[in-house]
């Protein structure tokens, strides 16, 4: 070998282990649950130890820092941990963002942003945020984190540089888009992955990279709660739990920090399997757009226009011929509110604290409404009045031309993230307060309120689109129930639970009002009479599904019922009898509710930032 051969690959392997000679020590704390009873007084006192530790140099948090990721328990976070005398970077994890009462808009507002970024002798540390965000589902790094990572990793001070990613969430099969993430860390020197979401000290490897779970802060059932201290030494990461004020345990686990071969090797996980678009040949794809942010919601149409949002904060439209970008408007919170078209307006919610009118020919600015709070609800516009819920207690009513309110109801307890239902001359919608409301469409005062009796706001008909015929509301929920109730009254029905399935928060209704479409946990999808006084199937489709969460709403078109996924997959079953017409797979994550464009058309959307054109064969 020539001498300047040599000196190159010796300085390629310096700076590859730049790190290995310059020992350091850091603090690893995970899921601290502000907002649980115990929380607060375990956390202060992780910091005051890590604080009373001089060879600490720096703390990472890997998610969950909050129960419900409540505006106050975000900003007691946030309080807490400024009292530490060292750096500290910090993600969000799923209890931030999937029950956020501000769209998961005011972690990044609170903490500054929702990923991070440093190099310490010679390592980079990246971490970025993780969901589901705003719609139960698997985890997925939202799609801006990823394009930021891919952005970070690219302009890396030396591509040897060795890397450690840090997330909330496994890097496996409990997030929809892990490979995403996995393929582009195995482009470069990753060496360690840490994570938190299992509030226990385990050792994995995803996609051949060596990665380690740590412990919650939590006490749980113990006396004290706890973190893990991490020492790189001697190209080894070893982690200790750190019992706040009382002693470190013994070294429980080292990892080699080496530089792996990853072409070479075996233990690469599986992929999603894009397959069954090969089955199906009665649908086919159009065109398909992909966004550089999350699409967190559904879409509408004006015309040739497809609107859609993103959680960039923008309001776009798409050519419904080509999927081509027609105009853009951009808000200054992400969006989770599907927009609603009417009289040439299109109208949507804003985790700004505005629900906006545009032109939906041209996307300019008509009005906007501020509320008090994040805008999560999706509107409903009927005879120039748009009904829309907000995270500030409120249920409002504007004019469609002028954003004139019309009426406000405000004892909403918790917030809105559904769109209401207009039925009867009542408008109906839920909240994350355990509640469902009727109120009078043309004052907003209250009909009636029910509840489902649960003190667990988690069991909350929230994010259901509720539907009704023959004079009944009908709502899915997490706690597992069906339940129907009198229109005019908020009696109960009936409120049953499937036999074999676990119903969630996936329902629809056929366009003649005599079925009511839902969607089980197990996979099962059920035709249901709207007029029986008990839970009654009409059929049951041989569709079975894989554990299934996705609470977007079933549609039905040209006699096909339309089922979303939180895989990427659509299903478009017989409305008489529940078989499978067909399927397609257009992205492995979220889908948002369906939307029929024209005939024998449907735009799908998913949650890393997909929107599709589909063309089917109408049923017979």
């Amino acid at each position: 070998m020539n001498l300047r051969k040599y000196a190159a690959l010796l300085a390629l392997f310096l700076i590859a282990n730049l790190g290995y000679s310059q020992s350091f020590q850091f603090a690893f704390v995970s899921d601290t649950h502000i907002g649980n009873p115990t929380a607060q007084e375990d956390l202060e006192r992780t910091i005051a130890d890590i604080n009373a530790n001089p060879n600490l140099e720096f703390v990472v948090i890997t998610g969950d820092i909050t129960e419900f990721g409540s505006d106050e328990e975000l900003k007691l976070a946030k309080q807490l941990f400024d009292t530490l005398q060292k750096p500290w970077y910090i993600v969000p994890g799923n209890h931030d963002t999937n029950w956020s009462e501000s769209g998961s808009n005011s972690f990044r507002v609170v903490f500054g942003a929702e990923t991070f970024a440093f190099t310490h002798k010679g390592y980079l540390f990246a971490g970025t945020g993780s969901g589901p965000n705003m719609r139960m589902g698997p985890g997925q790094i939202p799609r801006e984190n990823i394009v930021w990572l891919d952005s970070v990793l690219t302009h890396m001070p030396d591509p040897e540089m060795p890397v450690i990613f840090l997330n909330h969430y496994p890097q496996d099969s409990s997030l929809n888009n892990w490979y995403d993430v996995t393929d582009k860390l195995r482009s470069y020197n990753t060496q360690l992955i840490l994570h938190g979401h299992g509030h226990n000290n385990r050792e994995y490897r995803y996609d051949g990279i060596p990665a380690v779970m740590g412990r919650s802060n939590l006490r749980a059932k113990e006396e004290v709660g706890g973190y893990n201290i991490v020492t790189f030494a001697d190209g080894k990461a070893s982690f200790e739990i750190r019992k706040p004020g009382i002693a470190s345990l013994p070294k429980w686990i080292e990892v080699p920090l080496v530089k792996h071969d990853f072409a070479n090797d075996p233990t690469k996980h599986h992929r999603p399997s894009f397959a069954v678009n090969k089955l199906y040949p009665n649908v086919k794809l159009v065109w398909e757009y992909q966004d550089d942010s999350d699409v967190g919601a559904g879409t509408a149409v004006y015309k040739d226009l497809i609107i859609a949002t993103n959680t960039t904060g923008e309001v776009f439209a798409l050519d419904s011929k080509s999927g081509k970008r027609r105009w853009t408007y951009r808000t200054n919170g992400k969006i989770y509110s599907t927009p609603a078209v009417a009289n040439g307006y299109v109208v949507v919610g804003s985790s700004d604290d505005h629900i906006y009118c545009l032109s939906a020919a041209t996307g300019k600015l008509a009005w906007k409404f501020k509320a008090n709070r994040p805008v999560l609800g999706s509107p409903l516009i009927e005879k120039g009045v748009v009904y829309i819920g907000a995270s500030d207690g409120h249920f409002r009513a504007l004019d469609l031309k002028k954003g004139k309110l019309l009426w406000d109801f405000d004892q909403v307890n918790n917030f809105v993230v559904t769109k209401p239902l207009l039925f009867q001359g009542k408008v109906y919608f839920g909240s994350w307060g355990n509640e469902f409301y009727a109120l009078d469409a043309n004052t907003g005062q209250l009909a009636w309120k029910w509840s489902n009796g649960s003190s667990n706001r988690m069991f909350s008909p929230a994010a259901c689109y509720p539907v009704a015929a023959n004079g009944r509301i009908f709502i899915v929920a997490p706690d597992r129930f069906m339940t129907s109730l009198d229109a005019n009254t908020g009696e109960v029905v009936w409120r049953e639970q499937m036999k074999d399935g676990r119903v969630r928060e996936s329902m629809g209704i056929s366009n003649d009002g005599k079925l009511i479409y839902v969607k089980t946990m197990d996979g099962q999808v059920y035709g249901v009479s709207s007029s029986a006084n008990a839970l009654q199937l009409h059929w049951k489709s041989p569709l079975q599904l894989p554990y299934e969460l996705a609470p977007s709403a079933i549609i039905e078109h040209n006699n096909i019922v339309l089922v979303p996924s939180h895989s990427g997959l659509v299903s478009a079953l017989d409305r008489q009898s529940g078989e499978v017409l067909w399927k397609y797979k257009s992205s492995n994550s979220l889908m948002n509710p369906v939307m029929p464009l024209g005939k024998n058309r449907v735009v799908v959307s998913t949650m890393d930032g997909k929107i599709a054109c589909l063309e089917y064969v109408p049923a017979k």
